[in-house]
């Protein structure tokens, strides 16, 4: 299964990728922001995507919108420090499949990832 991360925070990308580092994804890049998530994404077409919401350049909803009108099975867990309702009810709404608040455990972000990948399936 192949995953892309995208957040604007390195340090918060290379804990995605540690936090899942033992499960059966082939990371396919990551990406600061929206426009280089959806560069990445166009070439790569991944099955899975963490995205951040407040970016540069191009924020997540904008960038979740994009990547569902390229493929629309793809599944986006939205992971953000907003921790406003509103916020994650207009990203589920979009298209995501789940919604993760920052800060997060190692353990979190895993539960959260496994009931993404048992939606929709």
């Amino acid at each position: 299964m192949k995953l892309l991360i995208v957040d604007d925070s390195n340090i918060m990308r290379r804990a995605i990728e540690k936090y899942l580092e033992h499960k059966q994804f082939t990371l396919v890049g990551t990406a600061a922001d929206g426009e280089a998530a959806l560069r990445i994404f166009s070439q790569s077409l991944p099955d899975l995507v963490t995205m951040d919401i407040t970016m540069p350049r191009m924020d997540g909803l904008t960038c979740l919108d994009k990547m569902l009108a390229i493929k629309p099975d793809v599944k986006i867990l939205v992971i953000s420090a907003l921790k406003d309702p509103v916020t994650g009810l207009q990203a589920l709404k979009k298209g995501a499949v789940g919604f993760l608040a920052k800060p997060f455990t190692a353990a979190e972000l895993q539960k959260e990832i496994e009931e993404v990948l048992g939606s929709g399936s």
